[in-house]
């Protein structure tokens, strides 16, 4: 059992390694959002264009469009101004850490570039169409080449954005099953039990090796470094991934 000011010492640590709330909720909230986008614009091809199902799921998919451009842009301002970044894992390589990078930074522009596209597309067609619950009028004379370009950019930025996103979750589920680290839980919504029971053993034993001598210390290490077939010290950072080494010389319960 910790006491209060550990208590609160290891919320700390917990809430350090994961994005603030309002990363968290933006993030989820454009998941929805483009899961909404190519959900409307796959079923609308499925269907004849002409029918009123087709028009109003235009009007979802134009709808969302624009949503999803001011929450990129809210996005870009609360990560500028507000938001609490933790940093890239000790052990990732830095040419990961790059390509995570610039995944993220193509995902942010796709994200305010999309509606654009798609917007241009529509207005160039010179016809009214329906925002929201508004029918916009023809805002300028219909010029099929201009429409045509953004026709062909939007019809290239999905497939990019399929493509950064596939990436992106494809990394984020290596991470989590292959790697074990906890990049993944960084942006759930949820803290997991697990990860804060292990966090508090961690706790725990970081007391423990801090109060025992350093023969004992050594010790511990090396036989839980030999436990898990791995050569060298095994530090405490790495004990997430041998809980079960550690936890066996204070006969805890896991």
């Amino acid at each position: 059992m910790l006491e209060p000011a550990e208590e609160t010492t290891l919320e700390t640590t917990i809430e350090s390694e994961r994005f603030d709330q309002g990363s968290i909720a933006l993030h989820w909230l454009t998941v929805l959002l483009i899961i909404v986008l190519f959900a409307s614009a796959w079923s609308r091809e499925a269907l004849d264009h002409d029918t009123r199902l087709a028009s109003a799921l235009m009007t979802a998919h134009r709808t969302t469009g624009v949503v999803t451009w001011i929450v990129g842009w809210v996005r870009l301002v609360w990560r500028q101004k507000s938001a609490i970044l933790p940093p890239f894992p000790e052990s990732m390589p830095k040419l990961q850490q790059w390509i995570a990078k610039a995944n993220e930074y193509g995902l942010y522009v796709l994200l305010v570039a999309q509606p654009i596209s798609g917007l241009g597309h529509v207005v160039f067609h010179g016809h009214q169409f329906k925002l929201f619950i508004w029918e916009v009028p023809a805002l300028v004379e219909p010029n099929s080449a201009i429409r045509s370009t953004f026709a062909v950019a939007h019809e290239f930025g999905a497939k990019a954005l399929v493509a950064l996103i596939a990436l992106h979750a494809g990394a984020a589920l290596f991470h989590r099953f292959v790697l074990r680290d906890r990049v993944l839980q960084r942006m759930l919504p949820w803290q997991s039990e697990s990860a804060e029971a292990r966090t508090n053993r961690l706790v725990l034993l970081e007391r423990y090796l801090k109060k025992a001598s350093p023969s004992a210390r050594s010790l511990i290490e090396n036989d839980s470094t030999a436990q898990a077939g791995r050569s060298g010290r095994l530090s405490l950072n790495e004990a997430h991934e041998y809980p079960v080494e550690f936890c066996c010389h204070f006969g805890w319960i896991l």
